[in-house]
């Protein structure tokens, strides 16, 4: 199938978003990476605040380009009584609305699923918050960290001291909420085409970290002792994480059977008589022996560089990874070899992207510009068959 012929599965369709910050702006970009139009409504002037977190991309926000490729910037000030109409004439054409305005703004704004389903009954609603509607902490702020704390992430991250807890490098919750949206929206679609009406979904930052969480919480299931915080490596498998090498390198490395722990004696610390030891013959008894046996590896890793042990390790077929930062990602070996790198369209000029994870071999994911605040205004309004006069007005208002 040539570049001309290929279908994007959400192509057509159109998704409506208020939103800012993370949850939702992910959520939106990887439907415009299926083909959806997304057109995202910012407050004129200011926008999304997200754009203002850094300036680390030649200017632009780092959080902001990760998430909003792809995408139509409508400056529109919702609170004007002028933008209602164009904020419907929008909705009666599209097949989503997105928002992660703050707890209660929409509905404040006429925006919630019961009125909207009644004047535009194919529409998909789709609010994402921190806590989700009803119960008692509906209305309280959220933000990621927080809901990192009340998920219990932070307990079970970090190091072993009682100050030592750590988040995560990255918006975890935010991730997590934007990827269950997403799914979620791919599933009310579906379903729509089976009822012909649209539905509402309501995805929930605290929900969507807490589903994560899983095993921890069921390692402490029924008033059990939760996992311990172990740093960077697992909490009950051993050895598996971070061990220095002689050259001053790290290797990561994992154990997850006896038949690995057999070899990983043999081939790897060359000290086969450690295999039936009864401090490490069972992963629960090395685990509980972690200090005296971390002690043994990182004596035998301390004679050879991290690129030894790496090649020990693959001899043996024991997982292990190199720890990169951040250059050492952009510079990814794999990555490059499967051509995982594109670029896009910004205002600062073309800039880097990571295709979605998911190639598909039908088509080609959407990978367009990262807008400018306000840039398709102009454009959408003459669409929606507003006249250059009105859109002078509106500018004279500082409603767009």
């Amino acid at each position: 199938m040539s570049m001309g012929q290929q279908v994007r599965p959400l192509d057509g369709l159109t998704v409506v978003s208020l939103e800012h910050a993370i949850a939702a702006p992910f959520c939106t970009r990887q439907l415009a990476d299926l083909g959806a139009r997304v057109i995202k409504i910012e407050r004129p002037g200011v926008g999304d605040f997200a754009r203002g977190y850094d300036e680390r991309v030649r200017g632009l926000s780092s959080h902001f380009v990760w998430t909003n490729r792809s995408k139509e910037s409508l400056a529109l000030d919702l609170k004007q009584p002028e933008a209602v109409p164009i904020l419907h004439a929008l909705l009666e054409q599209a097949d989503v609305l997105v928002q992660n305005l703050a707890p209660g703004a929409a509905r404040r704004l006429g925006l919630g699923f019961e009125a909207l389903h009644e004047r535009f009954p194919q529409l998909i609603v789709c609010d994402i918050s921190g806590y989700g509607e009803g119960g008692p902490y509906e209305n309280k702020k959220a933000y990621d960290l927080l809901i990192q704390s009340e998920g219990g992430f932070l307990s079970v991250t970090g190091g072993p001291g009682e100050d030592e807890q750590a988040k995560a490098g990255c918006s975890i919750a935010d991730i997590a909420a934007g990827m269950y949206a997403y799914s979620s929206i791919l599933g009310a679609l579906l379903l729509r085409e089976r009822t012909g009406e649209g539905s509402r979904i309501d995805v929930s930052m605290l929900e969507s970290l807490t589903e994560w969480m899983g095993y921890p919480l069921y390692y402490a299931f029924d008033g059990a002792p939760p996992p311990s915080r172990a740093g960077a490596s697992h909490s009950t498998i051993y050895p598996y994480g971070p061990f220095p090498a002689g050259d001053g390198g790290t290797v990561m490395l994992g154990l997850q059977n006896e038949r690995e722990w057999e070899a990983f004696c043999h081939q790897v610390l060359r000290r086969p008589e450690l295999a039936p030891d009864e401090r490490f013959n069972t992963n629960a008894k090395r685990s509980d022996h972690r200090k005296d046996l971390r002690t043994i590896i990182i004596d035998v890793f301390a004679t050879m560089t991290a690129e030894q042990v790496i090649e020990r390790l693959e001899q043996a077929q024991i997982a292990n990874a190199h720890v990169n930062d951040m250059q050492g990602v952009w510079q990814h070996p794999q990555l490059a070899a499967r051509n995982r790198w594109g670029e896009v369209e910004s205002p600062v000029g073309r800039l880097p992207a990571l295709l979605p994870p998911g190639r598909n071999n039908a088509f080609q994911p959407r990978m367009e510009a990262i807008p400018a605040l306000g840039q398709h205004t102009r454009a959408i309004l003459e669409e929606l068959g507003y006249s250059a006069e009105n859109i002078e007005a509106f500018h004279a208002t500082r409603m767009i």
